[in-house]
This record gives C-alpha cells, structure tokens and sequence, in this order.
C-alpha cells in the first residue's frame, strides 16, 4: 500500500489529500494533515475523488468518427489526420481556428496549451471556462485594483470581525473555506449573506438578507450610502491610496435604502443593518462567487464590491479582502497561464510590443500574432457563423456547462474540424471528429493553483488506462507533428522552468520551494522572496499604485421583469455534485446521494400554481423548455426558481433555457444567473 500526495481535483479550495494505492490501482483516499488549506479535512466529493479515476468509461485509445461512430485508432494515425486538417485551416486563415483549456489541467498542460495555439498555430484564439465563471472577477479587479485575484488568504478569515457573503454559497461550493468561516463565527465574527435563497450557509448567518437576482448593484450602492450617512467611510485609506472617489460620492447619494428595498426585495431595515455590521467592523472581508459574476452585468458588479471594500480601507491587512473563490481546481492557474485570448502567461497584454518581444525571444518563435483572440462564447458564435472552421478542446465540456445548447449543437456541427481532449467521452465529444484520451489528476505531475494563489504540487500516484496520456505530452506530440521543435520538454519539471522564466509572479518559485505541502503563493518574483499572503499592502497593482473608484449605475435590462416569462432562473451548485457531472456521476457514492435534478419553487408560487412537491413541472424560457420534478420550500424567494446546473441525463439539462444573446460587454459573460421563464405542470 503507498501513500501519494496530491491535490483535489475538484473546486478552487486546493485541498490536500493522499490517494491510496494497491498494486498499481488508486483504491481510496486518507487525509493529508499537513495541507495547509484543509488541514486533513475532507467535503464528500474529496473523500470519493478516486471513484471516477478506474471508471470503465475511461477513455483509453483515440478515436476517430467514422459513419457517425467511432474506431479505435493509433496514435500517429490521429495525430496524423490532426496536423494535416490544422495545417489546411490554418493556411487559410490562421484566426479560423480556436482553442480551449481546461481548469481542471495542470499548469503545465494549459501552458503548452497556450504556447501550442500562440507559436504552432498563430492565433491567440485561446480560452478556458473563466470566461463562463469568473471572466468578470478578473476584467473588473483589474480596473479597480490592477490585479484579478483573489486578495487574502484562506486562513485571513478567521481574523475577520464581519464576513460579508453575497452570490456565494461555500458550504456546498467551497466546503472547506465554509469550514473557515464557521470558525470564524465560533471566534465571534458575524456573517451577513446575500442571497435569493436561505442556502445552508445562511443558515449560520447573523444576518440573512434575500436579493432579488440581477439587482446586486443597487444593494451595494445601498449599503455604500449607508456607510457614508453614518461617517463609517475610511477617509485616511481613501485620500491616500484611491482616486475618484468624488465621483462615486455624489452618485450613491441617490441609492436610499427606501428606495432600493423596490429595486431589490431586499428590506431597508435589512440594508441598514448590514452596512453598519459591515462598516463597523474592524476587518470586514468580502466572499463572493458565480451568483456576482454570471450576469451581463457581471463585471459592474465585480467593481461595485471594489468600491465597498477601498470605501471602508478594507483592502490589505488580515481579515480583509476581495475575494473571489474560484470554481474549479485550476481555474486561477489556466488564466495565469495565459489561457486567456488577450493575455501572455502573468496576465501580460498581448497588445504591447514589450510583452511580445519578450515571448518571441523567451520562445525562440517568431513573430507572434499581436491581436487579441475571441473568447469562448464569441467562439460558439463564430462556428455558427462559420468564422471559426476548427475547435480543439482539452477537458471542455461546453454542451452541458454553455448557454443555450441547442445553439451550441448546431455551432459544434457547423465545424471542419472539432477535436476534443478529455478522460471520458463527453456529451461535446460525442460530436468530434477526433477523441484523444488523457490522463486525470492521479496519473500526473505538475502544479495546481488554488483559489488564494497557493501553487503546490500534483503527484502521479498510478499509470493512465490503457494509451491514454498526459495534456501537455499530447500537445507536444501533436506541435511536433506540425513541425514545431519547442516542445522537447523531458518532464512537467522543465515545462514549469520555462513558466517561471515568462510568468513573473512564478519567478521565485522552484519545485523544491513548492514541494512542501503549503506551496507558495504568488506574486513570488525572486528565490529568496516568501510568496505573498496579501495582496495590495502598501499600494495597488495599478499603473500609478492607486485604487480606483467607478460610478456604476444598475441593470436595468428588461429580462429582470417579464410579464410574458414571469419568474426568474437561478442556478447553482449542490455539494455532491460538481460542475457538469463528468466525474461526480461517474463516482457511485456521490450518485446515490444526488441521482437526477429538481427545480426549487417557493412556497406560495407553488400553492398559487397547484403544483404540488415532486410533481413533473415543464419550465420554459423564450429559446427551450424542460420537464423536471419540483422541490417546494420556503427557502426561496417568490418569483425564483433554482435549478442545479451538474445535470446532463434526460430532459433535464438546465442550460438548453439559458441564453447568450446579451452578454457583459467587458467580460462577454452570459447571464447564466438569471433567466426569465414560465412555469406550468407537465
């Protein structure tokens, strides 16, 4: 029996775990107590992540569509065909072809990834799902505080006095930072949430204030409005390390609390009291997560959450922060990766010749390509449109997690070419050309990066099934086959050399640094510098060091209120599942607990309607409809409904409702959070 160290493969929490192997086969998993994140400490999905890894749908050999199925196929011969529709493509049109990564890669294999779309192909056509999740977080916190992560650490919260939570739901999203906030309430902070539903986290709350989805802007200027009539504003913080501020002065004067109980369900009285309880804490931090972002709105409301924390100096000391909590296992190392369209690895603009002429030379590789690329929801589109002739996705699964799916279907088959990359053969692989088998968590080195910027090591702890193989060794087979010779790399070792010689925030970090359990975080710019706990101590990330305010006005988008589509759709997570269920149904414990979907319905609607609880309801929006079973409760607000979106088996796949027709014009997020829809029974 060997014990091997590694990371979970699910959220952005970063737990540690040990896989347990019998010869040769991962049979279970023991705690790692010396992890810094969890301390040993599991959520359900952790304890049974070796489920899915002996799968029998495991993806062993590539395959190759042929008469609408599929034949097992060599390596070289798929590679083989690979290259050569690639090279057609891209001789026509270079920009005709696009990529994306995956949040559940290492860092090694999504920064081949990049390298490969950037160097082999010429196009910075290059995504990962951020953009369906947390796009906004890094778009708005750039604009506000020049960088866009998340700003404390995971332990900081047990130092906070009030813990602010609002579209976020950690004890089901991100269990083992819920843990953290739970000891927090035990050392006597007090926690507000916001939210349409009384999740289980609020449950424990002090304060539980029920919002109305897509109206988060008018309650933060509320809250903000409160604050500065009770002189509760940090003035010293304010005039030394912002600017702007007079702007946003003068506009929030107009966000009474009376006024915006209208706007958002949520009562004054409510509002008052947790801008006191927020205001008047010595170090309040801020946790949010997709119900923030996922809104054509999205990014304002990334920004709005900046003014409330610099407003009260709540910026760069213990217990304080913003702070995005990432959804998938590597979602903040694929972007740092530079698996994003208009960034290099370390967030450096593709548009700046410095940037570019650093790469060339650090690569070896030409000129390099200097527009931005698309990004994943401008990607479906411009398949539909024909625009974009080839998709290559690695660990994507856009026909469950995209908006509007029977759109994406026709996107997908409009395609030349559509390769996909993964460890199971998905609902999107299904539809490629070419299916190529990759290794999981357990059967690779490399890196993760957490949630909190915390970089530390995945161990292989068994071999791949059958010829399945590592991302990033599949890659450079492929670049090779293309006639590439930059990616001779032996190991993840010397992949991660090359990441810290063009990453700057990963420049200190050497694997010896972080093969001790806690890692580091980044920034790490040199080899004697500690990592960075907190970001944003002394000054900003910005160009001139200042914080800065934006006055930001609410959504008044019409799909809020619609007499033809009177509820709204919210979606969200639930802890036995995760994402779109390619691992979770596939591990038996986690099925048995959460076997199909629901819809969530209030009470009173439920009484108005005549449904009656786990009746079959049709719910339909303006592009699609689907039959689920009804779930009653006073857990919601009337006029909400909520839906799980892991569920892809049946009629019960929630994001054929979805739509992506408005998306946030800085991030392109759709409004995965709010959709308006009817309700009648089945």
């Amino acid at each position: 029996m060997n014990f091997t160290s590694t990371i979970c493969p699910y959220c952005g929490c970063g737990c540690g775990l040990n896989l347990v192997t019998v010869d040769g086969k991962i049979k279970g998993v023991e705690p790692w107590k010396r992890s810094p994140v969890n301390e040993g400490k599991l959520c359900p999905k952790g304890n049974y992540s070796y489920e899915f890894i002996n799968h029998d749908d495991r993806l062993k050999y590539p395959l190759i569509k042929e008469n609408n199925g599929f034949k097992k196929a060599t390596w070289d011969e798929a590679l083989s065909l690979i290259a050569s529709k690639l090279k057609k493509i891209k001789e026509e049109d270079k920009d005709a072809l696009g990529f994306l990564g995956s949040a559940r890669c290492t860092n090694e294999d999504n920064y081949i990834f990049q390298k490969f779309a950037r160097t082999v192909i010429g196009t910075n056509n290059v995504d990962n799902c951020a953009n369906l999740c947390h796009g906004p977080s890094i778009m708005g916190l750039n604009l506000t505080f020049g960088s866009g992560a998340m700003t404390n650490s995971i332990d900081d919260l047990e130092e906070s006095d009030c813990i602010f939570i609002i579209g976020s739901n950690p004890l089901e999203q991100h269990p083992l930072i819920g843990r953290r906030v739970l000891r927090a309430k035990r050392k006597g902070a007090k926690i507000v949430v916001v939210d349409p539903r009384y999740t289980s986290i609020a449950r424990f709350a002090d304060l539980f204030l029920p919002l109305k989805p897509g109206t988060d802007v008018a309650l933060i200027n509320s809250l903000m409005n409160v604050i500065m009539e009770e002189g509760l504003e940090d003035n010293e913080f304010i005039n030394k390390r912002t600017k702007n501020f007079e702007e946003l002065e003068e506009h929030i004067k107009e966000f009474d609390p009376y006024k915006v109980e209208k706007i958002t369900g949520t009562p004054e009285s409510l509002i008052k009291e947790a801008a006191l309880m927020y205001g008047q804490a010595d170090n309040a931090v801020i946790l949010y997560c997709l119900g923030i972002t996922e809104h054509i709105n999205g990014t304002d409301n990334v920004i709005s959450l900046s003014n409330l924390a610099m407003l009260t100096g709540n910026i760069g000391k213990r217990g304080t922060g913003l702070n995005p909590l990432r959804g998938q296992n590597n979602v903040q190392g694929s972007c740092d990766m530079g698996v994003i369209p208009y960034f290099y690895p370390g967030y450096q603009k593709v548009i700046i010749d410095e940037n570019r002429e650093k790469m060339e030379d650090i690569w070896r590789c030409g000129e390099l390509n200097y527009l931005p690329g698309i990004q994943l929801s401008e990607m479906m589109e411009a398949a539909y449109e024909g625009t974009i002739k080839g998709l290559y996705l690695m660990g994507e699964n856009p026909m469950v997690a995209d908006p509007d799916l029977r759109h994406v279907k026709e996107s997908l088959e409009r395609l030349e070419l559509l390769v996909v990359q993964d460890i199971f053969l998905t609902e999107t692989a299904e539809l490629a050309d070419f299916v190529l088998p990759a290794a999981c968590f357990a059967e690779k080195n490399g890196t993760f990066t957490n949630t909190e910027r915390r970089v530390r090591r995945v161990r292989k702890a068994a071999n791949s099934p059958g010829e399945a193989m590592e991302d990033w060794m599949i890659i450079s087979r492929l670049a090779r086959e293309m006639g590439s010779d930059l990616f001779n790399f032996k190991d993840s070792g010397e992949i991660f050399s090359e990441i810290r010689k063009v990453t700057p925030q990963y420049g200190g970090m050497d694997l010896s640094r972080i093969n001790k359990p806690e890692g580091l975080q980044w920034p790490c710019p040199t080899e004697d510098h500690p990592g960075t706990t907190i970001l944003h101590q002394d000054s900003f990330s910005t160009s001139d060091g200042k914080g800065v305010f934006y006055k930001i006005e609410p959504n008044n988008s019409t799909e809020i209120q619609n007499p033809e589509y009177p509820f709204i759709l919210t979606t969200g997570r639930v802890v036995f599942q995760f994402q779109t269920g390619t691992m979770t149904m596939r591990s038996e414990t986690l099925t048995k607990q959460y076997p199909e979907s629901y819809v969530e319905i209030n009470d009173e609607d439920a009484h108005v309607l005549g449904i009656m609880n786990g009746e079959k309801l049709n719910i339909s929006s303006k592009i699609g409809d689907i039959d689920i079973k009804a779930r009653i409760t006073s857990d919601i607000m009337p006029g909400v409904i909520f839906v799980p979106f892991h569920f892809a088996e049946g009629e019960e796949v929630i994001n054929v409702l979805t739509c992506a027709e408005s998306l946030d014009p800085v991030s392109k997020m759709p409004p995965l959070k709010l959709c308006p829809v009817k309700i009648r029974k089945s």
